[in-house]
């Protein structure tokens, strides 16, 4: 038995009758904040660096998909086997450089092309096209880098003269968008150095 099949047959029994009180409880609704928790986690630990803490938060990351992977399977919604086909081809889909005729010689091309082939698939139809549940700074990052109302070292300046720390903090995000700078991680891997300095 493979890996991954391994893990959803522990799934399935810790569901199944006989199985664990508290897994059985769960639904996707109810497991969404230990996913978020998760993904913290594992975010934490790649930028710590550690190769045993990398492999045991991206386990627990993995760990959520089977989960709600074997409750989709029950409702007879979808199985991991649908998970990993859509995400398979996905990847060939958005890689046309790769798996195809086009060519993308920079990060930079690739992305464009990214975001253009995910805008033709219809995958703008959230409020400005972003998850509801992505982090707040990441939202501000995101939208600005995509040209909503973009910040500036000027607005910073005028924000902080006037003590609005709002907007000196959306300008300031601003800063971190026009050089392409992911505000999120930083002030992430800053906490990590905070805490380890305490």
């Amino acid at each position: 038995m493979g890996g991954m099949e391994r893990l959803l047959e522990v799934m399935r029994r810790l569901r199944g009758p006989g199985g664990c009180p508290w897994d059985r409880a769960q639904t996707h609704a109810s497991l969404v904040p230990y996913l978020l928790e998760e993904a913290s986690e594992a975010a934490d630990a790649l930028l710590e660096g550690s190769p045993q803490a990398m492999a045991e938060e991206l386990g627990d990351v993995l760990l959520q998909v089977a989960f709600h992977s074997v409750i989709a399977e029950e409702e007879g919604r979808f199985t991991y086997g649908d998970v990993e086909r859509g995400i398979v081809e996905k990847l060939i889909r958005r890689h046309p450089h790769v798996f195809g005729e086009a060519s993308a010689h920079t990060p930079e091309e690739v992305k464009a092309r990214w975001e253009a082939l995910k805008a033709e698939e219809g995958k703008e139809e959230r409020p400005c096209g972003l998850p509801q549940h992505l982090p707040t700074l990441l939202r501000a990052y995101e939208l600005q880098r995509r040209g909503v109302e973009p910040g500036s070292e000027e607005g910073l300046r005028a924000a902080l003269e006037r003590g609005d720390l709002e907007e000196a903090l959306w300008n300031l995000v601003g800063l971190f968008a026009k050089r392409g700078l992911d505000p999120e991680g930083a002030l992430r891997r800053r906490s990590l150095r905070a805490c380890r300095e305490a």
